[in-house]
């Protein structure tokens, strides 16, 4: 058996012990299962749209970042000029409320960037990474607190559940646009 050497390794290491295990010969490659720490199934998905004053104001590369550095998977990504069909769909619940017009007009106002994210309770990690809707009571190291000027031009989106994310990410993104990293997407339903 071939223990990692130090605490140094940390999940790497026993992740690439998992996979040598058993095996003849060496490999330091880890199997599609060592990703994170978490198994396949305890994976979650979740939609993060990178809104357009974001995206003008070239912010997209730092959204990404803080995903990855929180050891997230990205498994779709695509820029793209949203239409009012799609964001009718999106902002349902929000579309008999006075500043719907407004909020349609700044999410067409240019280009967005869509992105699926996954990993160990990713949607409610992702919730707090992007911090409150209003960016004066988002908390400073939260991508709004950090980016944000105004409540209406508040960078981001991210699902609020797992349920959501599963609809929205079925609204932005067909099934076979979804990078299949684990058997485990089945319980998945995308596209309209």
């Amino acid at each position: 058996q071939v223990r990692p050497a130090g605490p140094v390794m940390g999940s790497l290491g026993r992740c690439l012990a998992r996979s040598l295990r058993g095996q003849p010969g060496l490999s330091l490659t880890p199997g599609p299962r060592c990703y994170g720490s978490a198994p396949p199934e305890l994976q979650e998905k979740t939609l993060v749209l990178v809104k357009p004053d974001a995206v003008q104001r070239r912010l997209v590369g730092n959204v990404i970042q803080r995903f990855e550095r929180r050891g997230f998977k990205l498994v779709a990504m695509k820029l793209l000029q949203a239409d009012q069909g799609l964001l009718d769909k999106h902002y349902q619940q929000l579309r008999q409320k006075p500043f719907y017009p407004a909020l349609l007009a700044y999410m067409t106002s240019g280009p967005l960037v869509a992105m699926v994210w996954e990993g160990y309770n990713v949607v409610r990690s992702t919730r707090a990474m992007v911090g409150d809707t209003d960016s004066a009571m988002a908390a400073a190291g939260t991508i709004r607190g950090d980016f944000s000027m105004h409540v209406s031009r508040n960078v981001v989106h991210a699902s609020d559940s797992v349920e959501t994310a599963r609809r929205e990410i079925g609204f932005w993104f067909q099934r076979d646009e979804l990078v299949a990293w684990e058997s485990g997407d089945q319980d998945y339903t995308y596209g309209p």
